[in-house]
């Protein structure tokens, strides 16, 4: 929820190229810790994204819950995985989220291709820090 919140901070960017916290984190610990999380999650978490975010009410429900459920099924296929297939799975978990919710929340004329390739880049270049924030929580979290 502190991640999706992130976006009512006061900042000033001539692009709109702040990425989706809520989701990054929520991916995030979804791959680092599949038994965090349980399945309903994204629905909650998604629902308080959309309210906040003014997005379409939900659109994020939907994608991050479709998101949550694909990388389900690839975690039972895959054996075992390691950063650089965490990060590619995130990677296009994101991108599909952002392209599908621009497909929502904005008409099909509207030119913010190029922001959006912006957004989902910076995005996909953060989710190792998103992780490693993560990791550092989750050692935090564990007794010793």
């Amino acid at each position: 929820m502190a991640g999706s919140a992130l976006t009512l901070l006061p900042m000033i960017f001539t692009f709109p190229i702040l990425p989706p916290f809520g989701l990054m984190i929520l991916l995030g610990w979804r791959l680092a810790r599949p038994d965090a999380l349980p399945i309903w999650s994204p629905l909650l978490l998604g629902l308080f994204d959309d309210l906040i975010s003014g997005q379409p009410l939900g659109s994020a429900m939907l994608l991050w819950m479709i998101g949550f459920l694909v990388i389900d099924l690839l975690d039972q296929r895959l054996v075992w995985r390691d950063f650089w297939q965490d990060w590619l799975l995130a990677a296009g978990a994101i991108a599909a989220s952002l392209i599908a919710g621009r497909l929502v929340a904005s008409p099909i004329g509207a030119h913010v291709d190029t922001v959006l390739l912006l957004q989902v880049i910076v995005s996909i270049m953060l989710y190792p820090v998103i992780s490693r924030i993560i990791a550092w929580l989750d050692r935090k979290r564990k007794p010793a």
